[in-house]
């Protein structure tokens, strides 16, 4: 059993390990809000770092911004900071999404879903032109490492659970806002892209919690010495090659399409 002695010491390495943390999710954070342009329609990820971006989008008062949330947290906290909300399937084609990651390995696979929203947020980044993830230091690994997050059907769920062993419920946290239960999966990960294939292809599995490289358009890693960014595979072109949308005389986004 550790001294007391040796607790108290390690009481202010993990604040200062805390504190390292946050900072690094707030300059990835203030470096994501730098990329939303007037008009745009911006999709809004879930989760401790896009916590810290919330309230700098709402600080720039960017004229004609629409968003786009994947849960209701983020919705929640979103309107509260007076932000313009609205359902994807209103808003149709997302200018840019932005959400962090659990875990970021070095060929760019990510792990998603610690805040049991990854089936909305996989939707989400594969409606936006641009899918940039904010993350901070910690998060960049070498491997990636159980578990993975599942969102699986109600009906048939210990099948499903039985099919994709070792697997369980995760404890404590209710229904997706889609009515799906939350699980994680805990086997080995491997290679990562076979592991999706095998995880999509189990039947009542609606979503897993990995994100391929090729739907990131780019990695913002928030350190102690600022924001490192690392390209995705995604070969979307970057929103400055592109125009600002149009807004119209009321400071919204023309309609598109």
């Amino acid at each position: 059993m550790a001294s007391p002695r040796s607790s108290r010491r390690a009481q202010p390495s993990r604040l200062r390990d805390e504190q390292a943390t946050a900072a690094g999710k707030r300059a990835a954070a203030e470096a994501a809000a730098e990329l939303v342009a007037p008009g745009m329609r911006l999709g809004l990820g879930t989760g401790t770092t896009v916590a810290f971006l919330l309230p700098v989008l709402a600080r720039r008062g960017v004229a004609g911004l629409v968003c786009v949330a994947t849960s209701p947290a983020t919705e929640s906290a979103a309107r509260e900071l007076g932000l313009e909300l609205r359902g994807l399937d209103e808003v149709g084609e997302l200018d840019l999404a932005i959400d962090g990651a659990d875990q970021v390995e070095p060929s760019g696979w990510l792990i998603k879903g610690g805040g049991a929203a990854h089936t909305r947020e996989k939707i989400v980044a594969h409606a936006a032109r641009r899918f940039v993830v904010i993350v901070s230091g910690d998060k960049v690994i070498e491997r990636l490492s159980p578990p993975v997050p599942l969102e699986l059907m109600r009906f048939g769920l210990g099948h499903t659970l039985r099919e994709l062993h070792p697997a369980r419920v995760r404890e404590g946290v209710p229904l997706s806002p889609d009515g799906g239960v939350i699980a994680d999966y805990f086997g080995p990960i491997g290679e990562p892209r076979s592991l999706a294939a095998r995880l999509s292809a189990t039947a009542g599995v609606v979503e897993h919690g990995l994100f391929a490289p090729e739907i990131v358009s780019e990695i913002l890693i928030g350190e102690g010495d600022g924001v490192n960014r690392r390209a995705g595979a995604r070969t979307d072109p970057l929103a400055g090659d592109r125009p600002a949308p149009a807004l119209n005389e009321g400071g919204e986004a023309a309609r598109r399409g």
